[in-house]
């Protein structure tokens, strides 16, 4: 019987496709952008003046943001939105990767901004289009973590505590969906405190602009404990869960807890938690102890305290419960990371690096709406990496037949549904003004 697989010898190779689309699903995060306006809303906010590359400055951003929600994380990554047909689903002119490098070269600290304002206004378009916390409860997490780089000419990137060479942006996410609210770039030598009651200034006031009119609630770690941070939550009347680090006057507060009121709260055979609270600077100090079972713990049997203040209302339990799930965080900052653009900085300039990591959360929220907006899927666990390989790295060819063009995708592609049913949801959000 004559097998029906091909002798891969004998396979001839050709790149002369020029109907092939490389990355045919990047048409989802493609209609979200123009239903969102972001190539207009560049044009308008995003002014280099006579600088290099200030012309068409919508078309280069999302050259930028469409090359990042690919999973590129390269300048050059750029080139292949440029094969075959892949620029005819995008909706907007693929500008060179020399021209997108010489375009963010010539960004100062205010253009920088002038990035912030457009992720601003994509946010609140987003959320106009049913995205948005409305009057619910929003979630805020801050962190900071630190980009790594390597090289001797990256502007800015030097030693920080971890004693790795690289950047110290600070970052904030929306808990239940992932999406990056603000991230602000900093040198790799800047504490973790630093500029972080300015960070949250920002913050409030962008997602209060944005629709959010319930209440919030901000999460940090110990980075962010200080009082003038805590002075300016009070004052844009947010509450606050804010790990505390091990100072004298807290280890003091905490040897003063009465053993009585300490709570046991489920944990894994190796080991016993308990929890308790007291008054600490007109606060509440909720500290959790630990205590592993193990043999070699038996022989030296001691705590470990994790304590946060905080000015939520609740039993210690529940508030210590909700302040661990912080740790979402860090699953936005890892989509971020992984395979895609925060993984490299690309410039040795500071300020296009800056601009790069807004235009990275531009690109990672994009793909959290097309979540939310398209599929319905509302959850800080849906993974970049899975969207870019079920929705997005699918091969294609666009052909016209009758004034119509088709995008043919592959025969029996398993997310087939979740493809036409995302598309037909973005393509239902009207236009900004429309």
């Amino acid at each position: 019987m004559r097998s029906s697989h091909v002798v891969l010898d004998h396979v001839d190779v050709a790149f002369d496709d020029d109907h092939a689309v490389a990355g045919a699903g990047l048409l989802l995060p493609a209609t979200l952008a123009e239903r969102l306006g972001l190539e207009r809303a560049a044009d308008e906010l995003v002014d280099l003046g006579d600088r290099p590359g200030a012309g068409h400055p919508g078309a280069k951003v999302l050259t930028l943001v469409h090359s990042l929600v690919a999973g590129g994380d390269c300048i050059d990554d750029v080139e292949m939105l440029r094969a075959g047909a892949t620029s005819s689903v995008l909706g907007h002119r693929v500008l060179a990767a020399s021209t997108v490098g010489t375009f963010l070269r010539s960004f100062t600290y205010g253009h920088v901004r002038q990035l912030d304002r457009l992720a601003e206004i994509a946010l609140s378009r987003a959320w106009a289009a049913g995205a948005g916390p409305g009057d619910g409860e929003l979630m805020v997490d801050a962190d900071s973590t630190i980009c790594e780089v390597h090289g001797h000419h990256k502007q800015g990137a030097t030693y920080g505590y971890t004693h790795k060479a690289g950047y110290h942006p600070l970052l904030a996410t929306r808990a239940d969906t992932g999406e990056i609210l603000h991230a602000r770039q900093r040198t790799g030598k800047a504490n973790t405190a630093r500029g972080a009651s300015r960070f949250v200034d920002e913050t409030v006031g962008r997602i209060r602009r944005a629709g959010a009119t319930g209440p919030i609630i901000f999460r940090a770690d110990s980075g962010f404990w200080a009082a003038k941070t805590i002075a300016r939550l009070r004052a844009h009347d947010v509450r606050f869960s804010i790990t505390v680090r091990q100072t004298k006057p807290v280890r003091g507060t905490i040897a003063a807890i009465p053993e009585a009121a300490w709570v046991q709260i489920p944990y894994p055979d190796s080991g016993i938690a308990q929890v308790a609270e007291t008054p600490f600077r007109g606060d509440r100090l909720i500290v959790r102890r630990v205590r592993n079972l193990d043999d070699q713990q038996q022989l030296f049997p001691t705590w470990r305290y994790h304590a946060f203040v905080t000015d939520r209302a609740g039993t210690a339990v529940e508030l210590d419960a909700d302040h661990r799930r912080h740790a979402v965080v860090e699953l936005a900052i890892r989509d971020a990371k992984q395979g895609a653009g925060l993984n490299h900085h690309p410039s040795g300039r500071f300020f296009a690096n800056a601009a790069w990591l807004v235009l990275v959360t531009l690109a990672h929220n994009l793909l959290r709406w097309i979540a939310t907006l398209g599929l319905g899927v509302r959850d800080e666990l849906v993974v970049a990496k899975t969207l870019r390989r079920t929705l997005l790295a699918l091969p294609g060819r666009l052909t016209r037949s009758a004034r119509r063009w088709q995008l043919h995708l592959p025969a029996r592609w398993p997310w087939t549904h979740s493809f036409t049913m995302a598309l037909a949801r973005l393509r239902c959000i009207p236009h900004p003004g429309g």
